[in-house]
């Protein structure tokens, strides 16, 4: 007879990040070191291809130092995507601050999209980053968690203006749209320049205008 998986068998791994943070300067500035190079090498050769042996050969520190902040490659990229995420939900929740009617969410949203985006570009790194979270399945949790804050943001800032809207439906709504929106400029980003502003244009335009349809 088939044992009965547990709840906490189903679980994803807790992802893998740096084993300490640094507190004196020389150890600051070597963890910061590491964090750079692995950004310039995912940059050059896609986050498959680096080895913690190029980060040894391109920064000078030495394997045992390196391994004393980091465990493996999954741990170094996980410390660079929660930067990421935490830059991008700063951006988000300056966006949504300045939701005070019902009939500033579709602008908020607009303006979320587009800094998205344009952060996207303006650090292709992260495009690697992203792949990499998305084929390990312990760095996925840092993207699944990442987008949990994104959505709480969305549900408070609907919620000050739209206090009607039921609990359940209110966390359904915001987690599709923060998943729609993060679908969105990645696929935008796969395409030229000018083909993904004129995809961004229709999506933007596809985003609800009023809230009349969860009330």
């Amino acid at each position: 007879m088939a044992k009965r998986k547990t709840a906490r068998t189903e679980e994803a791994p807790l992802p893998a990040l740096a084993r300490l943070a640094p507190t004196q300067q020389r150890s600051r500035e070597r963890f910061e070191r590491i964090l750079a190079c692995a950004t310039e090498i995912m940059a050059e050769k896609g986050s498959e291809a680096f080895r913690m042996s190029d980060i040894v050969e391109r920064s000078g520190i030495a394997f045992g130092s390196l391994y004393q902040y980091f465990p493996d490659k999954a741990a170094i990229i996980g410390t660079l995507a929660e930067r990421h995420n935490a830059v991008g939900r700063d951006c988000v929740g300056r966006d949504l601050a300045a939701v005070a009617a019902e009939h500033d969410l579709h602008p908020a949203l607009c303006r979320i999209v587009d800094s998205y985006y344009e952060m996207f570009m303006r650090e292709p790194v992260m495009r690697d980053i992203w792949q990499a979270t998305q084929a390990d399945r312990a760095l996925q949790r840092l993207d699944a968690d990442d987008m949990a804050v994104l959505s709480g943001l969305l549900s408070d800032a609907i919620k000050r203006v739209a206090p009607t809207v039921p609990a359940a439906t209110l966390t359904t709504f915001s987690g599709l749209l923060m998943t729609l929106i993060a679908a969105a400029v990645r696929h935008a980003i796969t395409l030229p320049p000018k083909k993904a502003r004129q995809a961004l244009t229709q999506f933007k335009a596809m985003l609800p205008a009023d809230l009349s349809g969860l009330t």
